[in-house]
């Protein structure tokens, strides 16, 4: 008997930690990337009611998929 298929997905929201491991980006690039303004709170980033930060996997293919225009 076959095993069955198992795919795994991330979270909507995940630590920088691993969004660094998802995004090829460095987590000093992504922490960054939130000091500077450059990622949006609500866009591609949100704040735990404890003050942490998780990544939006949706906002940061958005992000990507504008560009620089």
């Amino acid at each position: 008997m076959q095993e069955p298929i198992v795919h795994i997905s991330p979270a909507p929201y995940v630590t920088v930690a691993l969004a660094a491991a998802i995004t090829g980006l460095t987590e000093k690039a992504i922490r960054r990337k939130i000091e500077e303004g450059k990622w949006i709170e609500g866009r591609e980033y949100r704040r735990s009611p404890d003050g942490g930060v998780f990544i939006s996997i949706k906002g940061y293919q958005q992000w990507i998929e504008r560009g620089r225009r």
